[in-house]
């Protein structure tokens, strides 16, 4: 298998980053905040609380 299983689909900021990752297996969307010596990463959800799979998304 080539494709990597995460993958960077989104970027904002500098000092303070922001990603979007997509898990390639399942299409699912995190996001990770990234500022000075600490970071976070959460799934996405939406207004029901499931999680966000990116549009685009092919298996």
């Amino acid at each position: 298998m080539n494709k990597k299983r995460f993958e960077v689909i989104y970027t904002q900021g500098t000092l303070e980053q922001f990603r979007i990752i997509r898990d390639n297996e399942t299409g699912v969307l995190y996001m990770l905040n990234h500022t000075g010596a600490g970071s976070g990463l959460t799934v996405m959800v939406d207004q029901d609380g499931k999680p966000l799979v990116d549009e685009d998304f092919e298996k």
